[in-house]
């Protein structure tokens, strides 16, 4: 049974992301609130990056001003692989669901994060495309960002540059650095078109993995908190590494396994995998510590 309506799908092909309200029920959105709070409090006790994922690198990222009576946890990698209830929404809630409707029937899960700005953080994500960061065989992949806070234009709200994904994929290398986002002229073109995707808490932007997007930083009282959660077509294999690893990257979470490979046609440069906590650092430009 179908979880979009067809308007929704076709808005989805023709702009590349969609916001779908209670996405998941008031209880499933609670208990990810409430562990994401235990991180943050847990956080005040440490000064850098620390945690371990399964490749060694950190878990838990800090935003450089950072202080036990100020916690600013910007990034949880792989949550799913610590926390039941996140695990739970990745693989089995209506998310899923409606990736199939967008991509499936066959699914697979990719890698899952949390990325939070807290109250006036300076966290800032400067325009890119999700794709050069994750190529696949074909780009039936797409992002699904669950709002675990109100987002409003004045919490650092994604924006998108509608209909990009139908463009072309550009370079997230500049002067031979992988910067992680796009050239200033292409950036300022999409920031004339770019259009929030903004919601209430349990509402979830289904993005494009072409789509364009960025976001400033939060300028208000509020939190804005998003789940992230990658999905790929079961037919899309991976062709680089996963910046965000976990064992159970490549799991169905929806259909079968398809026993087979689709490709399309593309150019683009490998991505570099940060090798800190997260690619802020990359968009900084400062090497990771």
């Amino acid at each position: 049974m179908a979880h979009l309506s067809q308007t929704q799908i076709d808005a989805f092909s023709r702009d590349g992301a969609i916001v779908v309200e209670n996405a998941i029920s008031r209880d499933a959105l609670e208990a990810l609130r409430s562990a994401f709070a235990v991180w943050v409090e847990d956080s005040r006790q440490h000064v850098t990056a620390y945690g371990t994922v399964c490749d060694g690198r950190p878990r838990f990222d800090l935003e450089r001003d950072h202080t036990p009576d100020k916690p600013a946890l910007r990034r949880v990698a792989s949550p799913n692989d610590i926390s039941p209830e996140f695990a739970q929404v990745a693989f089995d809630s209506a998310m899923a669901d409606m990736a199939a409707d967008l991509i499936g029937p066959d699914v697979r899960f990719h890698h899952a994060k949390v990325n939070s700005k807290l109250p006036h953080s300076t966290t800032v994500v400067k325009w890119h495309q999700d794709f050069p960061f994750d190529p696949h065989s074909n780009d039936d992949t797409l992002t699904a960002l669950l709002f675990l806070d109100d987002v409003t234009m004045e919490n650092g709200p994604l924006m998108i540059a509608p209909g990009s994904h139908l463009g072309p994929l550009h370079s997230l290398w500049q002067d031979g650095v992988f910067t992680g986002a796009v050239a200033a002229p292409v950036a300022e073109q999409f920031a004339q078109i770019a259009r929030p995707c903004m919601g209430a808490a349990g509402a979830v932007c289904l993005m494009h993995s072409r789509v364009a997007h960025a976001s400033s930083a939060n300028t208000s009282e509020a939190a804005r908190t998003l789940y992230i959660v990658t999905y790929a077509a079961a037919d899309a294999a991976r062709l680089s590494p996963v910046a965000v690893p976990s064992p159970d990257c490549g799991r169905i979470v929806r259909g079968r396994e398809p026993g087979r490979i689709r490709s399309i046609a593309f150019d683009i440069e490998m991505p570099e995998v940060p090798t800190g906590a997260s690619f802020f650092e990359q968009q900084a430009g400062r090497s990771a510590t």
